[in-house]
């Protein structure tokens, strides 16, 4: 069954969350660990709320008010989740408090806060909502099984919109774990230099982005999801490029009637090489963009992914700042977003114009 994007908030290192703008200015770092540009958050947040909040709360929450109200939902039929590690900072704060006070005398809040599921929860309090409220914590699909189990809930007649998130942020001690593991570039290179680098890992990101969904289409609809796909491991290229063309078709579509691909490639030489192989094979005849140098790479960083394709669809325009090639000529009609993280975890989206 077919769903419509209603409604979109994003907070992101990139000045996203503003709505009437798409990429005019982008924001350039000299460093490997890309954090979000915080939005004033009174002017979403109650302030007697907002005094208790951490960081990852106040990104979460004031994303997920800015995607209600350009949707103009008040009581969104079910609210879904999807995220890597959760709050990261309120865990570390609490772990550290339990290290420090010999696990004695600890304070319950940072605990409470620490929970994957603290900002659904919140949502739902916030907006004084009783319907659905479920987190997904699969790692580099987490975002996409939300959205799968919001597009089924729609489909079966359980509720008639939803309200989704994806979310992570990334700690310095986060971002120092990982770097050990060799995620990240090991000298710090500029974000819009990202893909020429020709090393090995990328840059690191976080952000919070959120999608207000409805099986009716309205007049201010962003675009139409088709299908939403995710699978774990696969057996090499051709078992990708077999799954790709088999999402295609089992929704009407070929690798020919796709106007324009949402890579997400991030710099990562090896990791690179199947997004390379697509766009010289399969989808050598689609117009391609990539944005990890925008947001950086995290678990759900396919959330910027489709909030781009949303906003490309809407406005009909693909800003200079992704493209890889030429603009695409005539009008975006289909966009697939295809993404993995560390390979093992890979998603798609499917997306039409309304």
């Amino acid at each position: 069954m077919d769903v419509y994007i209603k409604g979109l908030g994003n907070i992101s290192p990139q000045n996203t969350a503003d709505n009437s703008q798409f990429l005019e200015e982008i924001v350039e770092y000299n460093q490997n660990n890309l954090q979000v540009i915080h939005p004033i958050y009174k002017d979403h947040i109650s302030p007697i709320r907002l005094r208790r909040m951490s960081r990852m709360i106040k990104m979460g929450i004031a994303a997920a008010s800015i995607c209600l109200d350009d949707a103009g939902l008040t009581d969104p039929g079910a609210i879904i989740t999807g995220t890597g590690f959760g709050c990261t900072g309120d865990t570390e704060k609490f772990l550290l408090a339990m290290i420090a006070n010999a696990e004695q005398h600890l304070t319950p809040t940072a605990f409470m806060q620490s929970t994957h599921n603290t900002i659904s929860g919140q949502i739902a309090i916030m907006l004084n909502c009783n319907n659905y409220n479920s987190t997904y914590v699969n790692r580099g699909t987490s975002f996409e099984a939300a959205f799968q189990d919001a597009m089924m809930l729609i489909e079966e007649g359980e509720a008639n919109d939803a309200l989704i998130g994806g979310f992570d942020e990334c700690t310095d001690n986060h971002y120092i774990i990982t770097s050990r593991l060799g995620y990240w570039k090991e000298r710090d290179i500029k974000n819009t230099d990202l893909y020429t680098a020709g090393s090995k890992g990328s840059i690191s990101g976080e952000g919070a982005s959120f999608f207000a969904i409805s099986k009716d289409s309205g007049n201010n609809s962003y675009a139409k999801i088709k299908a939403v796909s995710h699978f774990y491991k696969p057996d090499g290229f051709k078992d990708v490029e077999k799954r790709i063309l088999s999402f295609l078709e089992a929704n009407g579509h070929s690798p020919g009637s796709v106007d324009l691909v949402v890579n997400g490639l991030n710099g990562d030489e090896e990791g690179d090489r199947v997004y390379h192989q697509l766009m010289s094979g399969m989808l050598k005849n689609c117009t391609h963009t990539r944005y990890k140098h925008l947001c950086g790479e995290y678990d759900v960083s396919s959330a910027f992914a489709l909030w781009l394709a949303s906003k490309i669809l809407k406005t009909q325009t693909v800003p200079k700042s992704v493209r890889v090639e030429n603009a695409p000529e005539g009008q975006i009609k289909t966009v697939l977003v295809y993404n993995h993280f560390n390979f093992s975890y890979q998603g798609l989206f499917l997306l039409e114009s309304c």
